[in-house]
């Protein structure tokens, strides 16, 4: 499979009212700028939307965070029931890769035995895989640009967080996926997705070990727990898909030294990899490390460049 660069990464807050203080703690931890807001304006609610979001960027990754709002804020209004079921900690809804022609993406797909949905409407624009068919990783797979989606112009520079903001974010190094086995793992990944395997390496921070599979322009460390008890373990038994972020620092000594500066609890190994106590990040699990692992890629967006399908024969 061609490389898919990551469009977003997203997660379901359960009520909207909680919505802008996530986003105000991105703003001000992050730096994180807002590309574009989808609100409930009277136009919108005339319309029938059924939520809000926050296309925000750190770096050159853009995080969404979702909640039901206007028709899904209802009872029983199907966005907003997956929304809510979507909003525990440490749960996130999925990723967007970026493709090409969309056709061509469903062609390759469909021959690989995956089962494609369609939302009423977007037929141009966007197929999801669901997250059943991808180790609890719901994926979206589009065509269409984001709505000002800054990555979209040549001139644009994330050089900001680099150079300027204390956290010195250089770029996403992975997302981590918590997986029954890393057997299993390569089935899926390596073996249906053919995302090829980078290596594998432990994780005493979380516990686990993993194997990386490179997507596009970022890595996807599928991970299991060393013991049944250990929270990897658990989310992969309970929760499922996505376990944390991690994003490559120029300095870790300094980003953990601006983040405790914050009143932010840390854990993990600031000579290796740390994170923010995730009940102080809205629930969600962000690692920093300024190291990056034999093997991976070099950290940045290549959203210029979607991911293109041979076509499917016979």
């Amino acid at each position: 499979m061609p490389g898919m660069p990551l469009a977003h990464v997203s997660w379901a807050i359960a009520d909207n009212a909680d919505r802008k203080p996530c986003d105000a703690f991105f703003q001000d931890v992050f730096g994180a700028e807002i590309a574009y807001e989808m609100l409930m304006t009277p136009e919108a609610q005339a319309m029938g939307l059924d939520r809000e979001e926050s296309l925000m960027m750190v770096g050159d990754t853009m995080i969404v965070p979702i909640a039901p709002a206007g028709k899904g804020a209802e009872p029983g209004a199907p966005i907003g029931e997956m929304l809510r079921r979507s909003a525990a900690p440490m749960r996130w809804l999925g990723v967007a890769l970026k493709v090409a022609d969309l056709k061509a993406a469903d062609a390759w797909f469909s021959a690989k035995g995956f089962k494609l949905h369609y939302d009423p409407g977007m037929e141009a624009h966007y197929f999801l895989i669901g997250r059943g068919q991808a180790l609890g990783m719901r994926i979206e797979v589009l065509a269409q640009d984001l709505p000002n989606d800054p990555r979209r112009d040549p001139a644009w520079t994330p050089a900001k967080w680099r150079e300027v903001h204390p956290l010195a974010i250089e770029g996403l190094q992975a997302i981590g996926l918590s997986a029954p086995s890393l057997e299993e793992a390569r089935a899926v990944f390596a073996g249906q997705f053919d995302w090829p395997e980078i290596g594998t390496r432990a994780l005493p921070e979380a516990d686990a070990d993993c194997v990386a599979f490179a997507m596009g322009d970022t890595v996807l460390e599928a991970m299991r727990g060393r013991v049944e008890a250990s929270p990897v373990a658990v989310h992969a038994r309970e929760t499922k898909g996505i376990h944390n972020l991690v994003f490559k620092v120029r300095d870790a000594s300094a980003a953990a030294e601006y983040l405790r500066g914050k009143g932010l609890d840390l854990i993990g190994d600031v000579a290796d990899r740390f994170a923010i106590a995730p009940e102080q990040a809205h629930g969600r699990l962000i690692w920093f490390t300024g190291r990056t692992p034999v093997g991976y890629p070099p950290v940045g967006s290549n959203m210029r460049e979607p991911a293109r399908f041979p076509a499917v024969v016979g």
